[in-house]
């Protein structure tokens, strides 16, 4: 389900109602309350006026439902958007069970729905984490970290990336980590972003001759290097593909419950 959508849809069928209400049903019931009134030669009752002034039952929902929906679009669309996180794949800066808030103004403002760009503020930088439409399939969202930007060479060989020919500098933290047996946990600088990524050294892995990335397209990278379906597979994301850029965990779920202590800045 297309949440957007359905938000879009509902917002316009609560803003319609009210309006025809404004336009036209309201002037009637004025009508018919200024009938009662001439007819009697006189003033209704407060409880009579307000029986023939009452809104039907659709028009007292849009009301009470189209300002709400507006907030939550607006907001939605053009500030702050919460995602879960489903997947291991940008272990370890981010676990299964995260929710996370997604920047949507920093990479500039889009339309709901149709994804158009209508405002230029910004452009993503290597090393963000983005949260993007996957190529292959649009309908659902994926959440890699920004390798390659359009013009870079990018290539990944022997557990090393490499990008326009210079290695990304990375050293070991911790070996065998707990979290994800035989792994090694390594501390890396990307850009300005230090972060940590997953790699197992007895994992071949996937291997990359270098590309080049095109004009308008980004390179993504999950930091569970040896376990994560990404552009080493199925190639470029599209600048149109762009939802938003990750800025902070607010929430995790844990065992049925929700647990604030990893509320943190993501880098």
């Amino acid at each position: 389900m297309d949440f957007s959508l359905v938000l879009v849809i509902a917002v316009a069928v609560a803003g319609a109602v009210w309006l025809v209400d404004l336009i036209a049903l309201r002037g009637k019931r004025k009508a018919r309350l200024a009938s009662a009134e001439a007819s009697i030669e006189g003033e209704l009752d407060g409880e009579s006026r307000q029986k023939l002034m009452r809104d039907p039952w659709p028009v007292d929902y849009a009301k009470s439902f189209f300002p709400v929906l507006l907030l939550v679009l607006v907001v939605r669309s053009f500030a702050y958007e919460p995602f879960q996180i489903p997947s291991g794949s940008m272990l370890p800066t981010l676990k299964i069970g995260d929710f996370i808030l997604v920047n949507k103004y920093d990479y500039g403002l889009r339309l709901p729905v149709v994804n158009t760009k209508v405002l230029e503020v910004g452009e993503p930088e290597r090393g963000d984490v983005m949260v993007f439409r996957f190529p292959e399939d649009p309908s659902t969202n994926f959440i890699k970290r920004v390798v390659g930007l359009p013009g870079d060479t990018v290539r990944y060989e022997g557990k090393q990336l490499y990008v326009n020919g210079k290695s990304v500098g990375k050293s070991i933290n911790a070996r065998n980590v707990s979290e994800q047996p035989g792994e090694n946990l390594l501390d890396e600088t990307l850009g300005k972003h230090a972060h940590q990524i997953y790699n197992n050294p007895r994992d071949p892995g996937p291997q990359l001759r270098e590309v080049r990335v095109p004009e308008g397209m980004y390179f993504m990278m999950g930091d569970n290097r040896d376990h994560s379906n990404d552009s080493r597979y199925w190639g470029f994301v599209p600048e149109e593909n762009i939802v938003g850029k990750a800025v902070a965990i607010w929430m995790h779920w844990k065992d049925g419950f929700p647990d604030f202590s990893s509320v943190r800045l993501i880098h």
